[in-house]
């Protein structure tokens, strides 16, 4: 009996079908960050430094610096990881030749400036998600969408608006949803003097970038919250409480987004995800890892990793009701293997609740008895998962646990190391 048999049979003890747990997973799709490979820089802007609340630690060689190498390196990631893949674009990421005009700036991006992605993913059978990108730009005052200066605001805007006819565009050529999420770091470095003001031109901001029309089916607009950021400790405008509220008022035209680095230290995301879906048709996810604060730590198979991805799945958010994307940025480490690591953690998550009796363990819990809902969940702990994550990894045509890093080093060696 092979290994994966065995652990079909031990499964099937639990009333777990380990068949349909491996075909319902290869359907889930995840987005993949481009903004791993480059540390957050993209093309639009010589940047030496990122600005708007975030940053990126580490020096480690072979970062992309242009789109070719940035694509090549997902490449790499794609058939390192087994699953179903969107990819994610932030619109600093837009790329400009002479066939399409050359550079513009961001409140004057078109969709022809990532018919290059467009073509990548179509090769590959990828949608895609987008990002307006509003930090590391001249025309952060340092605010953007809630600053008290007209023409700021109007400049970025005009960007936002231009971020959803580019969604439009990607979901319109890829023939999939694409999620567009709005996230600013505007806020202050110490205690503001007017904390509702931002708030209410922040308001106004989103509501005037609403109004550029779209198809809701096609297109996901989201808000999402942070907690602060650096340079802008004490207040952020877009809290969690701003940002679900907004959500909340205009629904059919936005979704909430949640980050789970972007709140206190002692809140889970995975308790909010049941809260939000419980009033929420639809809801997005960027899964991180926080140490500390929002630190964007690749993502590893830790207790929350696993906790968000049960709640997905008891909630049965994978039906299309929770838009799942990775979102870290690692400059310390090998990038693609920074990728890889995140990417394959969270299917193995994922695959781990898809293998959990769920009702089961529902029941024990309904009936009041707490003593067997405990022993049987430390118990099902050790159930042969190892096993059963092989076999997904067989049948995507991704290779297993032990046999992927020894290629990413030949690339860093053979490809990343020639780098400047």
């Amino acid at each position: 009996m092979s290994g994966y048999e065995y652990a079909k049979a031990v499964y099937a003890d639990w009333g777990v079908d380990t068949e349909k747990a491996i075909e319902t997973l290869r359907s889930v799709p995840v987005a993949l960050h481009c903004w791993q490979g480059d540390d957050v820089r993209g093309f639009d802007q010589k940047v030496d430094a990122l600005s708007g609340g975030i940053q990126t630690t580490g020096n480690y060689p072979g970062r992309a610096t242009t789109p070719e190498e940035l694509m090549a390196d997902i490449d790499l990631v794609l058939r390192m990881c087994p699953g179903a893949k969107k990819l994610n674009l932030h619109a600093c990421y837009a790329i400009f030749d002479d066939e399409n005009g050359g550079w513009v700036d961001r409140d004057k991006i078109e969709p022809k400036h990532f018919k290059k992605w467009v073509d990548f993913c179509k090769e590959r059978g990828l949608g895609c998600d987008f990002n307006p990108t509003f930090f590391s730009h001249p025309m952060c005052d340092p605010l953007t969408l809630s600053s008290p200066n007209e023409e700021t605001r109007k400049f970025w805007i005009e960007h936002g608006k231009a971020c959803i006819r580019i969604s439009t565009y990607l979901a319109e050529e890829l023939g999939q949803p694409c999620v567009m999420n709005i996230w600013t770091g505007d806020g202050f470095k110490d205690i503001p003097a007017d904390r509702m003001g931002p708030r209410q031109r922040y308001k106004e901001s989103i509501d005037a970038i609403l109004t550029e029309p779209f198809d809701f089916d096609k297109v996901k607009p989201c808000v999402e919250s942070k907690v602060f950021g650096i340079g802008v400790e004490a207040y952020t405008v877009g809290s969690a409480e701003f940002s679900l509220s907004y959500a909340a008022a205009n629904a059919g035209k936005c979704i909430p987004l949640m980050d789970n680095g972007h709140y206190h230290p002692t809140e889970v995301v995975s308790d909010k995800i049941p809260a939000l879906l419980t009033f929420f048709p639809e809801i997005a996810l960027h899964v991180t890892r926080p140490i500390r604060w929002d630190s964007d730590h690749v993502v590893l198979l830790d207790d929350e990793t696993k906790e968000i991805c049960k709640e997905i799945v008891r909630c049965g958010g994978l039906d299309g009701r929770v838009k799942i994307a990775l979102d870290y940025f690692d400059a310390s480490i090998n990038r693609v293997a920074a990728w890889t690591v995140g990417l394959r953690n969270l299917q193995k998550a994922l695959l781990l609740a898809l293998l959990t009796p769920h009702d089961e363990l529902k029941n024990l819990q309904d009936t009041d008895n707490w003593t067997e809902l405990m022993v049987r969940q430390e118990e099902h702990k050790i159930l042969p998962f190892g096993a059963v994550w092989a076999e997904y990894c067989d049948r995507c045509g991704a290779p297993r646990d032990g046999a992927w890093y020894a290629t990413v080093k030949e690339y860093e060696d053979t490809v990343m190391s020639k780098r400047g």
